[in-house]
């Protein structure tokens, strides 16, 4: 009789995480390569997440050739794939949510540390917003970390205000390919946190 291997740290619950993305305009960062260094240079947290987490989407789209008389595909040629993050960021009055969510330099969206107050205006014509991201997901001693070179919000949900609700922003993040054809760079460990890592990073604007 087979032997059936079940290890529980080898699997993933969404238990606590975060996200960080730069400004409008920014050049990229520098690509994480361990988990032990700091955050790159030039990323803003964007403080809380709903605890519905993150969810990682893979949208694809193929065609299916059959063989004269075959009824089974002879061949699968994949035409679309598309990979999309979705989180709902609950600090709504942080400078780089409100940056995210209506397309703005982090400045325009700063409140004046004197009044507390901020103005701005939403363009009836928005450009593109691309940006890059890094997102952390934590279970435990394990740690998955996703680095999106070049992502944009292309899905704002409508923001609803009660007493009985926190209001935030849901949002999707697309990730489009950078200069080597890459859409999404992984990096994790499994089981133990390296020593030095700070699951939680200092804040920043």
């Amino acid at each position: 009789m087979a032997t059936i291997e079940r290890s529980a740290d080898l699997t993933v619950i969404g238990a606590n995480g975060g996200a960080w993305c730069t400004d409008l305009g920014a050049a990229v960062p520098t690509r994480p390569t361990t988990l032990t260094a700091a955050l790159p240079a030039g990323l803003y947290a964007m403080g809380a997440i709903s605890d519905d987490g993150l969810t990682y989407a893979f949208d694809e789209d193929n065609e299916q050739f059959q063989a004269w008389g075959q009824l089974a595909p002879f061949r699968t040629e994949i035409t679309r794939s598309t990979r999309t993050f979705q989180l709902t960021l609950w600090e709504t009055n942080r400078p780089i949510v409100k940056s995210v969510m209506y397309r703005l330099p982090v400045a325009d969206v700063t409140a004046d540390e004197t009044e507390r107050t901020y103005a701005f205006a939403e363009t009836s014509a928005p450009t593109p917003d691309r940006r890059t991201w890094l997102i952390d997901v934590i279970d435990g001693a394990s740690l998955e970390r996703f680095f999106v070179p070049h992502g944009e919000v292309t899905d704002r949900d409508d923001v609803t205000f009660r007493n009985d609700e926190m209001s935030g922003f849901n949002i999707t993040i697309t990730a489009y390919p950078d200069v080597d054809n890459v859409t999404v760079y992984h990096l994790g460990q499994v089981g133990v946190l390296p020593t030095g890592l700070d699951p939680t990073p200092p804040p920043t604007p």
